[in-house]
C-alpha cells in the first residue's frame, strides 16, 4: 500500500494550485469590477425611451444587473462563505436586500446626491471588509462590528451605488415609482438565482478536505479584488475632480 503522503498532494501544493486558478479568475473578472453598477448603454437608451409603467422590462433589467454585478456577487459570496444553515443565509441576505432596496428606491425618488465614484469605492471596501472578516473567523477571531449590522449598512451602500447610475440616465417621471419597484423586484429575483448557485457551490465545496486551504486563498483574492475596485474608483474620482 502506498504511503499516506502519496494519497493526497501536500497542502502547500494545493494552496499554490488554488491561488493560480483563482488569480486567473480574478484577472478575467477585473473588467467587470471596474464597471461596477454601470448600466449598459443600450439598456439606458431603452429605459429613457419608455413612458408610463413598463413592468416586465424593468424587472428583467433588474435581474440582469444583479446576475452580472460582480461586486454584488463577491460581497454575497463573502457573506454566505461560513454560514452553516439556510436560515442564517436567509437572515443575512434579507438584511442586505432590505438595505439595498431602501437606498435604490429612495435614492432615485428623492434625487439623493452622491458621487458615484466614491460610492463604488465604498462598495469595494465592503468586499475587502467581508474578506477580512472571513479570514479572521477562519482563525477563530471576531470583528468588533456586528456582522448583521455590517451586512445591512453595506447593503445601503450597494443600493445607493445603483441609484447613482440610474439617476445619470434621467428616467422618465411617468410611472417612475412602479418601474423602480419592478426593477428592485428583478434585482431580488436575480439575487435569489445567483445566491442559490453560490450557496450550493459553497456547501458542496465545504465538504472537500482541501476546503480550509482553498478558502484562505479565495478570501485573500476576494480582498484583492475589493482593493482593486477601490483603487479604480478613487483614481477615476481624482481624474474627474481635476478636470
Amino acid at each position: 500500500m502506498s504511503p499516506p503522503t502519496l494519497l493526497a498532494p501536500p497542502v502547500a501544493l494545493v494552496c499554490a494550485k488554488t491561488l493560480r486558478c483563482l488569480a486567473l479568475l480574478a484577472l478575467c473578472a477585473l473588467p467587470g469590477l471596474a464597471s461596477a453598477h454601470n448600466v449598459d448603454t443600450s439598456d439606458a437608451a431603452f429605459l429613457q425611451a419608455q413612458s408610463g409603467v413598463v413592468f416586465w422590462p424593468y424587472l428583467y433589467l433588474g435581474a440582469k444587473h444583479m446576475v452580472t454585478g460582480l461586486d454584488h456577487l463577491l460581497f454575497l459570496a463573502g457573506v454566505v462563505f461560513f454560514l452553516r444553515s439556510l436560515r442564517d443565509v436567509a437572515i443575512y441576505v434579507s438584511l442586505f436586500a432590505l438595505g439595498h432596496s431602501l437606498t435604490l428606491i429612495l435614492g432615485v425618488m428623492f434625487e439623493l446626491n452622491a458621487n458615484p465614484y466614491l460610492v463604488d469605492a465604498v462598495i469595494g471596501l465592503s468586499v475587502v471588509y467581508k474578506a477580512l472578516e472571513n479570514l479572521a473567523q477562519q482563525r477563530g477571531r471576531h470583528f468588533v462590528l456586528d456582522t448583521r449590522a455590517a451586512v445591512f449598512i453595506f447593503g445601503l451602500c450597494h443600493g445607493l451605488g445603483l441609484a447613482t447610475k440610474l439617476r445619470q440616465i434621467t428616467l422618465p417621471e411617468d410611472g417612475l415609482l412602479m418601474n423602480l419597484l419592478a426593477f428592485n423586484l428583478g434585482v431580488e429575483v436575480g439575487q435569489l438565482l445567483a445566491l442559490s448557485a453560490i450557496v450550493l457551490l459553497v456547501f458542496v465545496w465545504r465538504q472537500r478536505p482541501q476546503f480550509s486551504a482553498q478558502a484562505l486563498a479565495a478570501n485573500w483574492l476576494t480582498m484583492t479584488g475589493g482593493f482593486l475596485l477601490m483603487g479604480i474608483q478613487l483614481s477615476a474620482y481624482w481624474v474627474a475632480s481635476a478636470n
